[in-house]
Formats: structure tokens, sequence, C-alpha cells
């Protein structure tokens, strides 16, 4: 039996509270009434989200939550009291935020990006505000260029949005790669166009080419803003570098690099490009 996960338990018997389920070594698990069915029996199996009461207690819904433990969920804060704050995740009882996991005081009305745990202290099913270190790095072992991704808008940034990529990696979308504005928790599917040397990801809305980059010059334009206004990389530079780097090939960095050049944003030097004066 998972806690915060769903389970297919076996019904043992019935009463006016509910259906009592075999939940092994923890015990009965009790299925309130409101969730039971006219047609089920003692013998049936069924799918249930087991999580704690109020009273601390295991129960099993039939509801679906918006969250599952160790998933991200973007929820509504439904109240806060002197201990932390409380989000609305689709069932009975809210979900607890203390306050040591808040990035800021939360408000009632507001939403916010949270990671669904289990405390090992309590044994309580809480979240968190502080996702970042549930972020893990990308190798290029674990995902690839081109590769289609589910993604959660994380927030806005003077870039463009962090998202969450496969519910474990941090990922951006450029604003060059949307023409709408995207909402905090949005789901989308994209197509990682690069795996940063940080392990952090470069996030395209469109399918990508075998060896066409879309908008490349503008991730280059980006990418040479964050760097301070210079990056190691020229003509001459080996393709395995610029591919390293950057992912893509090295005709799509030299045609990326011709394009800023005439913009007039870019001065080209023998062992590098630095941003025009």
């Amino acid at each position: 039996m998972l806690l915060g996960q769903y389970n297919s338990l076996t019904i043992i018997r019935f009463t006016d509270h509910g259906a009592y389920l075999d939940g092994g070594e923890v015990g009965e698990i009790l299925m309130p009434k409101a969730y039971v069915k006219d047609e089920m029996r003692p013998g049936d199996i069924v799918r249930v989200f087991v999580y704690l009461d109020q009273q601390e207690r295991l129960v099993g819904t039939t509801e679906t939550p918006l969250g599952r433990v160790g998933e991200f969920a973007c929820l509504r804060c439904s109240w806060v009291n002197e201990y932390g704050a409380f989000l609305d995740w689709g069932l009975m009882k809210d979900l607890f935020v203390p306050f040591r996991e808040q990035k800021r005081r939360m408000e009632v009305g507001q939403y916010y990006v949270v990671r669904i745990y289990i405390d090992d202290a309590t044994h309580r099913i809480v979240a968190t505000a502080k996702v970042e270190r549930y972020l893990q790095p990308a190798t290029r072992e674990q995902v690839r260029p081109r590769q289609e991704v589910s993604l959660m808008v994380q927030h806005r940034t003077d870039l463009g949005y962090k998202v969450i990529v496969e519910n474990q990696y941090a990922g951006m979308i450029f604003f060059s790669e949307t023409n709408k504005p995207l909402g905090m928790g949005h789901l989308l599917r994209g197509y990682i166009s690069r795996v940063r040397p940080d392990g952090k990801l470069d996030i395209s809305l469109q399918p990508l080419g075998i060896d066409r980059y879309r908008d490349f010059a503008d991730t280059l334009w980006e990418e040479l803003l964050q760097a301070g206004g210079k990056l190691p990389f020229c003509d001459n530079s080996p393709a395995e570098a610029i591919a390293d780097r950057f992912g893509v090939s090295k005709k799509t960095f030299k045609r990326a690099v011709g394009t800023l050049y005439k913009a007039g944003k870019i001065t080209l030097l023998p062992d590098s490009i630095a941003r025009k004066r």
C-alpha cells in the first residue's frame, strides 16, 4: 500500500461508516460511505487514492487529487493559520505547507507551484514551494535534443518562462518560442532544443528538424547576454564543442552568427563573438 498514491484494494466488509479495504500490513483502510456504490460487494477490488484524514487515519477515496506524492502541482491556497498554509488539492482534506517550506508567506486565493512529498518526521503528506531542490540536472544519456516532453510552467522571468520538464528537470522557454503568455501551472508539450552544460534544458514549443533549430539566433543572443556579452566560439571552433555547448550543428551555429552580425548585434573576434557596444 502506497500513501499518496492510487492503490487497488479489496473490499473486506461494510459498516455504517463505509467500506473497509484490505491494506495489508497497515491493516484495514476505510473508504467513507460517500464513495461507496450500491453495486459494490465484499471481495471487489476498488482503485482508491490513499491519504490521511483529519484524524490522521488512512482513508481511501475515489476522488481525483490534483497531484500525488512525488509530483509537482499548481494549487490554490484555501486558508492559513499559525502553522502554515493549506492548499486545495481536490480532496476533502487540504494539503498542508509549513511556513518553513514557503518561499514567501502564502496568501489565500493565490496559486503556487509546489512539490508534494511525505514528511520524514511526521509521515504526513505535505507540500513545499521550494521546488528547485527536487529538480535534477539532465544528461544526454537521459534526454536528447528534439525529444518531445511534458512541461509545467513554473514562473515568468526576464528571458522567458521557467518550466518543469517531465516532472524532474529544470527548463526554459524563451520568449522567442511563444507568441502568447503562459500562465503559472500551465501544462503543455514541447521539444528539447538543447541540453545545457549545467543540466538545464532549453525548450521549443515547435518540432525541430534534424539539422535546423528554430530561431537559434534568438537563443544564441540570449546565451550571449547571460554570459556577460562574450562567448568563446567562432568559425574555427570544433563542431563537437559547439554541439556540446549549444546542442546544434556547426552549420546552424554559423548561420545564427551571420544573422546576428548582419543585424549589427555582435562583433566577430579571432576566437570569440562579442556583443556590439
